[in-house]
């Protein structure tokens, strides 16, 4: 096993150890407007029912179209559209129109009145289930209500932030099933 020589490190840039997964692409609707965020701060909170909670800042265009809509799509985008996903993180659906400016197909869902992102790898179509912890924390809890995802790549080549405009690309898959106790595996 490797040992590793440690020195004291700035708390406020641990996320880059701790980030929970890939970055999202999140869609919503309100009152016929539409917009796209770039998001890292997610968590699966439960499997039956399937409950993501998501950190959306307050400021942000989408929180309060995602808070009086009470719903929105999580889109999984892949290594291929890294660069378009930082670029809409880096502008505001108050001043664009995300789908038309970065070239991005909406599709029509079939649980929610937010649209798809066809150019994702998958599609959460999401409803706000808990929203006790939003106006503290900014934290919206959302049931996936319906799922859109390819049979291939099983595991495809996701985007990982990890802080200062560095990202990481999910790679190669360890199968370490053996290892798990069959009443463990979920």
């Amino acid at each position: 096993m490797k040992s590793y020589t440690k020195r004291d490190f700035p708390v406020d840039n641990i996320r880059r150890f701790i980030e929970p997964g890939p970055i999202v692409l999140v869609s919503s609707a309100y009152k016929g407007e539409h917009n796209i965020m770039t998001m890292g701060w997610h968590m699966v909170m439960e499997f039956s029912p399937s409950l993501i909670g998501c950190y959306i800042w307050d400021q942000n265009h989408s929180f309060d179209m995602i808070r009086k809509s009470k719903e929105c799509v999580i889109n999984i985008p892949t290594v291929d559209i890294a660069t378009t996903v930082v670029k809409i993180g880096n502008c505001s659906g108050r001043d664009v129109d995300k789908f038309a400016e970065f070239k991005l197909t909406p599709q029509k869902a079939q649980k929610v009145k937010a649209p798809l992102i066809k150019e994702c790898y998958a599609n959460l179509e999401c409803k706000l289930i808990d929203s006790s912890l939003i106006k503290k924390y900014s934290l919206f809890v959302f049931e996936v209500v319906k799922a859109h995802a390819p049979v291939h790549p099983k595991y495809p080549k996701t985007i990982h932030y990890h802080g200062e405009g560095y990202f990481m690309v999910a790679g190669r898959t360890l199968n370490l099933r053996k290892f798990f106790k069959p009443e463990m595996l979920i």
